[in-house]
Parts: C-alpha cells; structure tokens; sequence
C-alpha cells in the first residue's frame, strides 16, 4: 500500500466498500432477507445502484464526457452502455459485477503504469534543485540551475548533484554516477577530470568549472528523450491503435444488430428483445479492447524502463522494435570499439632524421589540431616549437595536416595524404598501429606509430551481439589497413572497411541497408554504433543509431535513437534481449487477447456465455495481460 498514489489509494478504497456492499446484497437475496432482483422491487433496485455508482460514477461520467465531446467509441462507453441494458434486463447483480470488476481491472493497470513508468521516472530525479556558484570576490550564492552558463564556477558539497557538465578545478573524491549510468561502483575524480550532470558527489567537496549552459547538459538531453518517448509509437502500438479505432464503433453496431435483428425476425419483438438485449449487453462487455490498447504499450513502456536500469536511453517504442529486428550491426572503431586513448608507442625514422626531430614537426604542425590522434602527438613533444614558429596550418579532413614551421613545409597524415603530395614512402613505413607520416619539404622523414587498445569488454561484446542473432557485424574505420586488421583480429570481426573518411561511412552504410536480411525480409534493421561527431550523419541515416553517452559527443547522442550512458558495450546485447523479449510479450497479448475474446463473442452471442463470462473476457483478459508485460518491468538486471 506504501507505493500506491493518493489517487490509487482512494480508488481501492471504494472499489473494497463497494466490493462489500455488492457480497452482503447478493448474500442478503440469496438467503431470502430481500426480494430477488428480478422481482423489481424498487428499493432492491435502489439498494444494488449504490454500489453501482459509488464504484462506477467515473466511468459513467468519463462516458457522458466523451460523447458530449463526438468521442462515443471508448471503453467507458462501452461499459455503461453494457451495465446500463444490464439493468433495464433486471440483471443488477451483472451490472454491478461487470463495473465492479472493471474498475479492478483498471487499478491493476494503473498500478502496472505506475511501476512501469517508476523506472523512466527515476531518471527524472537526475535533474538538481539548485546550485551553488561561487563569485568573483569568493562569496557562494544559491542559484536556480537554469541561470548556470559555461564558465560559471560551481561548488559542489558531499551529497549534492552536479548541476552541469563540468571539469574538476579543485578537489578529489568519488562521484556517484548510477542514476545515469546503471553502475553501482562509483568513480573517482580529481582535478582536470570531466564530471558530467546528474551524478552525485561522495564525501569531499568539488569545485568545478561548468563547461556547458544548464540547457546544454546531460541532465537537460536526457530529460527531453525521456519526455519525447511517448510520442515515438512502435509499429505494434500504431497497429492497436488503429485496430481499436475500427473495431470499437464495429461491435458497438454489432451489438445494436444482435439486439434487434433477431427478435425483428423472429415475429416476437416484444417477448423475445429481452433475451437479445441482454446478450447484446454480454457482447458489449467482452467487446471492450482494454486489454489490448493497454497491455501491448505497456510492454514497450516497460522495454524501455527496463533498458534505463542498465543505463542505456531508448528515445521510443519504435527504437526498442528496431533493435529487436537488427539484422546488421556497423560499429565505428575509434573511441566505439577502442578506448579512444592514443599514446606514442614508436618513432620510425627515416635515414638522416632523427625521433625527436620528426616529433617536434609533427607536433607543431597539429598544434591547433583536435583530433585525438593530433593531441597526443602534441602531447607526447616534451621540447615544442614556439606558436611565432608556426603558421600556415590546414586542415584536410580525414587525410592530415599542413603547416609552415620554422621556415619548413610540413606535412602530416596518412599515406594517401602523402600519395596527393607527390610524398615517396619506403614500403617499410607501413606499421600496425595508426600510421603518422612526416615530410618537410616535399620529403618524408619519419613515420609517427599511435595506437589505440580496444576496449577490455569489446571483444566479449561482440561474441554476445553475434550470439544474440544479429548475421553480420562490420566494423568502419578511417584507419589504415594494417590498424583495421589487427583490431579486427583481436575482437573476432571478420568483416572490416578501413582507410575511409567520414562520407565513406554513409555511403558504406547506404550499401548495406540494401544488403540487409539479404533483400529477403524488410523487417530485418541496421544498426551503427558511433561516438564522435563525425558519426553523426551515419548515425542518423541508420535504422537504428547507438551512441556512446559518457564520452560521446552532443551531435552524436542527439543524432542517436538509443544512447549508452557508460559507454559499455555489453549493453548493446543487453538492449537487444530487452526488445526482443519486449516484442515476444506483446505478440502474446495480442493473439491471446484477440482470441479469447473472438471466442467469447460468438458464444455471447449464442446465448452460451452469460455476463460472468463476459467479465473473464474483458477484465480477467485485461488483467492476465498486464501482468504479462509486468514480467519487463520486474526483469532483473544482468
């Protein structure tokens, strides 16, 4: 009862006095105290309405509502109608029984919905009340966290969450990142470490400088997918939805038809009205698509709560269907499959040249470069040229570099770069690893090896994908041959495109959409996993588009259909089991659904099912389904 909203509690309540009020009447008749219903006694009429409406008065008014505003076909409408004939046949224990139970059936979905939508909500308390920025002379100052722009100096006391995404400037301690990320262990930090919003901090104090606007960070992206969610029907609900939009108005004339027709034709209009009229009434109560316009929507709603438990973002039901039907998973390498942590692991010079010559080009000539690889040669120069020395640079995207440097012509990149420059390579210079070529002008003098370890679950997560039922798993990279292989190698992919530059990756991905599932099933999907903004694009043009969250960058998650907040690859096997198991559930509901409930209506209609019967169909139905989908929202983690 703790767990149960005010509003919960309160339809128990009068769903229990009525419940008690509907037995003692039915105890009271049956041993003779008061006269039978069919007598039509008015006080035993009056006496049966009051729990009636004391249970049902929500539904008949919902009812009048919807017709005064043209929306007749629904649920409420159904059930008054149907509890109303029920009377008019003298049938009062029926009606009562039939809205009584019905309103069971409604509070067991309201309870489910609200379990359901526990684990999304969850998320919601992610977002901070307040935050406390430090001025210019010192003084602290509570603030709403709307007001916090990129710059602001925050700090962050022991239990607080932090309001923005951030990096540290002072301070060191544990942060406490399982609201976003699933992960009970939590993390440490020290100065010049990023922190990232909605994580609460441990037991030192932080200060931080917040890198992003409050409308900019993690907290506020993921707010809006949560919030956006509902709206992004899978094709499965799209299909209930529009089922009960015809089949509803269709039983409702069926229902009319079996009321009059027959007592029409049998030349007894008025003898025989009240047997149809009654069984037109059971046929309106087990007509009522509760089951299915609740139970299928639950199911996703609970697919995807289920998929925030573990950290990963499913922006809608149509996503969780997709990952359900991938056929193709594409996978960029840098940052996605590998930790995205270059170092400098050997300097190939060529003759007359020495390591830290060739070092301290390369390293002025990416000095205002952002790619990963061009900061960790930067940072590995320990003797740099003065930025006086430098100028000139351009960039060639996806290729490499040129700069004037101390009155040199350098060049850095990859070996078609040098290739486009006229640049001689031994065939020597070729190495596994990332491959950095250096010429000064117009000659080559060393070769630069980066290289970039795979993740330690990468390999273990992609033996999970393929063992999940997706066919093929390509991993896309922009680098070289030798580099693509030796990952490859590693983490068990035997189907690999290296050497490209960001355009290659859609036009690669666009050739595999037409591959997919061989052409033979259209229902089969591509997924594409990436994290930098150059994934963007591909991400978007995917059926269904992953990225990593922690490390990701914001084009990529805004671009991304379902994000990973740990940046673990073994939540991709995870999410895949999650819809699939999400899909097998509400494929159950809706054949068991349809066909007890086409069964029950051809018997109502013959007079075999009487109301109790009906009551089965409608709520009972409803009821086993709900808890059907429930099984997703108490899934344990894995």
């Amino acid at each position: 009862m703790g767990s149960l909203t005010k509003k919960q509690r309160k339809d128990l309540t009068r769903i229990i006095i009525s419940l008690i009020i509907f037995t003692a009447l039915m105890i009271a008749e049956h041993t003779g105290l008061i006269p039978h219903a069919h007598s039509g006694a008015p006080a035993v009429i009056i006496a049966y309405l009051v729990p009636y409406f004391l249970v049902g008065y929500d539904v008949i008014r919902k009812c009048f509502l919807g017709i005064a505003h043209g929306q007749w076909f629904d649920e409420c409408f159904l059930m008054t109608l149907a509890t109303v004939g029920a009377f008019g046949c003298g049938e009062f224990e029926e009606a009562v029984a039939v809205m009584l139970f019905y309103q069971i059936g409604e509070f067991f979905q309201s309870y489910a919905v609200g379990k359901s939508r526990g684990a999304i909500t969850d998320l919601m308390s992610i977002a901070p009340d307040f935050a406390n920025r430090e001025d210019e002379d010192g003084s602290v100052e509570v603030i709403d966290p709307d007001d916090i722009e990129a710059g602001d100096i925050l700090i962050i006391k022991p239990g607080e969450k932090i309001p923005t995404d951030g990096t540290v400037i002072e301070g060191e301690g544990l942060i406490n990142t399982a609201a976003l990320t699933g992960e009970s262990m939590p993390r440490s930090v020290a100065a010049g470490d990023q922190v990232i919003s909605g994580c609460i901090n441990g037991e030192n104090l932080l200060r931080i400088r917040a890198d992003k606007d409050y409308d900019d960070s993690t907290v506020m992206q993921i707010l809006e997918m949560v919030e956006n969610a509902a709206s992004k029907k899978s094709k499965t609900e799209n299909f209930i939805t529009r089922f009960a939009h015809y089949y509803t108005p269709a039983v409702v004339i069926g229902a009319v038809v079996l009321a009059f027709l027959p007592p029409l034709i049998s030349g007894d209009f008025t003898g025989e009205f009240s047997k149809w009229l009654l069984r037109a009434c059971t046929f309106l109560v087990i007509s009522c698509p509760c089951a299915l316009v609740i139970s299928v929507p639950l199911a996703f709603f609970g697919g995807i709560g289920a998929a925030s438990k573990h950290g990963v973002l499913v922006k809608g039901s149509n996503y969780l269907e997709m990952m359900a039907n991938l056929d193709t998973l594409v996978s960029d390498k840098t940052g996605t499959l590998t930790e995205g942590k270059f170092r400098v692991s050997r300097i190939l010079p060529a003759e007359g040249a020495s390591e830290a010559e060739i070092l301290r080009y390369a390293a002025a000539a990416e000095s205002g470069s952002t790619h990963p690889i061009g900061s960790t040669i930067v940072a590995a120069c320990s003797d740099p040229f003065l930025p006086s020395e430098i100028s000139n640079e351009v960039n060639y995207a996806g290729k490499g570099i040129s700069a004037r440097v101390a009155g040199a012509d350098i060049l850095v990149g990859n070996r078609g770069f040098m290739e486009d420059n006229c640049i001689d390579l031994p065939d020597t210079a070729a190495a596994a690893g990332t491959s950095c070529f250096v010429a000064k002008d117009g000659a080559y003098i060393g070769t630069i090896i980066v290289e970039d370890m795979p993740k330690p679950e990468a390999a273990e997560a992609v033996r999970a994908i393929l063992a999940s039922g997706v066919k093929k798993f390509v991993m896309l990279t922009g680098d070289s041959e030798s580099t693509a292989k030796a990952v490859a190698d590693m983490l068990g992919i035997t189907e690999y495109r290296a050497g490209l530059l960001p355009q290659d990756k859609v036009t690669i991905v666009e050739e595999l959409l037409r591959d997919c599932g061989n052409g033979e099933d259209p229902k089969r999907k591509l997924g594409f996993i990436g994290d930098g903004i150059n994934d963007a694009p591909v991400l978007s043009r995917a059926d269904a588009g992953i990225a990593m969250g922690s490390l990701g960058s914001d084009a990529a998650i805004e671009a991304a259909d379902v994000v990973i907040m740990d940046d673990n690859l073994l939540r991709i096997p995870q999410v895949i089991s999650i819809a699939r198991k999400t899909i097998g559930i509400s494929k159950t509901n809706i054949v068991f659904a349809l066909f007890v409930k086409f069964s029950c209506l051809i018997l109502g209609a013959l007079g075999i099912a009487n109301m109790w019967a009906a009551v089965f169909a409608d709520v009972g139905v409803a009821v086993i389904c709900i808890l059907n989908s429930m099984r997703m929202i108490v899934r344990k983690q894995m």
